[in-house]
């Protein structure tokens, strides 16, 4: 998703239903924030939560590339 404000409050409310879920649409499902996110969640519920929302609010997502190409997990 994109890094606007409607996008991150999104994400937020996913992060807070299932954690790995707000972290999979900044990231994806193949970056390390999003494992570490799922492990603390099946570690625990709430640090998963707090994680999920920390990097989500305090990391800026990959921008896409110069010539223009967008990430897979970037729609629209």
């Amino acid at each position: 998703m994109s890094s606007g404000g409607c996008s991150t409050c999104l994400e937020i409310i996913f992060a807070a239903v299932l954690p790995p879920l707000g972290v999979f649409f900044r990231y994806g499902c193949c970056s390390s924030q999003f494992f570490i996110s799922l492990l603390l969640t099946v570690l625990g519920y709430v640090p998963g939560i707090v994680y999920s929302v920390y990097v989500i609010l305090k990391t800026a997502p990959e921008l896409p590339g110069i010539d223009g190409d967008r990430p897979y997990y970037i729609l629209a």
